[in-house]
């Protein structure tokens, strides 16, 4: 078992060195894909086009639970159970590979780092849970929109230097779960609104 677990360890941090970096001209491209903020169109444009869809009323507080319920847990689960229970240092805090990373200069004589844990990916875990949540609610063009958005966030981790391919893997896998369980509930949840009004 730990023989695997070093290979696959060597894996990733061979996909990574493959991957970070590699065109650093991309790095302001990168800095702003990464940063959750820079994309606040694109989440009103979402939650405007769920709203049209489910409608206002209880519908619409559906759509807010289940939003906040993805979001929640996704990070939640991420940043203080899955980072502190395996305790992976990032590739940004890896002394065996202070010679080979290519880090951004977040600001003159400052260097984008990150936390000190990596797996799994917030950033990746977030991203993907809305991608699914969205994705399924508007389907259509959104979906494989939403999906690609939500991987080009975890590559830019990899490209800053702050998560090897694993752990964006991880928070994809991890944001994927939580999403379609969110979507699922959101589903149901409006259905059964649906029917008692229909009843009513």
């Amino acid at each position: 078992m730990g023989q695997m677990i070093e290979a696959l360890n060597a894996l990733d941090t061979s996909l990574f060195l493959a991957i970070n970096g590699t065109f650093p001209a991309w790095d302001s491209v990168m800095w702003w894909i990464s940063k959750p903020l820079y994309w606040t169109p694109l989440y009103i444009a979402m939650i405007w086009a769920a709203f049209q869809r489910v409608g206002m009323g209880r519908p619409l507080a559906v759509l807010a639970l289940g939003t906040a319920l993805c979001v929640t847990c996704t990070d939640v689960v991420s940043a203080r159970v899955i980072k502190p229970s395996t305790a992976r240092l990032r590739p940004s805090h890896e002394p065996s590979l202070q010679h080979q990373i290519h880090l951004l200069e977040e600001r003159p004589g400052e260097i984008y780092r990150g936390g000190r844990f990596g797996f799994v990916s917030s950033h990746a875990a977030n991203h993907m849970g809305l991608a699914i949540m969205f994705g399924g609610l508007l389907g259509g063009w959104w979906t494989w929109g939403l999906l690609a958005w939500a991987m080009l966030i975890g590559l830019s981790r990899i490209h800053l230097g702050v998560h090897y391919p694993g752990d964006v893997l991880g928070g994809w896998v991890l944001g994927w779960g939580v999403g379609a369980v969110a979507l699922t509930l959101v589903r149901f949840w409006a259905t059964q609104i649906k029917t008692s009004t229909n009843h009513e």
